[in-house]
């Protein structure tokens, strides 16, 4: 058994490449092998945002606080808020972040597969963010 204490993991600020805006990410789990999951917390502050991306297994979200907004190609952009469950399937091609005027956070949950667990594609632009 493995208990991580609060606080005891630090946290890291998005990178540019893969996101647009102020984002926080603060690591919760990897679960060591033969286990593929990890997870983190996602904080982005109003308009911030992922990059279009893929997951080889797919990916969880759960929104814990404020605001959100989350696309699959091709789809309508569609908003998110506490308490709900988003589920990408494995190479749906996606984004997630906040909405323009409110703060999300979610746990954004993933599997590994060959040691990787996203495929960081290019930037979402601000006429795809608006719709």
């Amino acid at each position: 058994m493995d208990i991580y204490k609060a606080g005891s993991r630090a946290s890291n600020k998005g990178p540019a490449d893969w996101f647009t805006g102020t984002v926080r990410i603060d690591p919760l789990f990897t679960a060591p092998d033969p286990a593929r999951a990890a997870g983190a917390a996602v904080t982005f502050e109003p308009g911030a945002r992922t990059a279009w991306h893929t997951h080889p297994l797919g990916q969880t979200l759960i929104v814990l606080s404020g605001a959100g907004r989350v696309q699959r190609e091709g789809g309508p952009i569609e908003d998110i808020k506490p308490g709900d469950v988003v589920w990408f399937p494995p190479g749906e091609k996606h984004w997630h972040g906040a909405a323009p005027e409110t703060a999300m956070t979610h746990i954004a949950i993933q599997e590994s597969q060959d040691g990787k667990n996203v495929d960081w594609l290019e930037h979402v632009t601000d006429e795809q963010y608006q719709g």
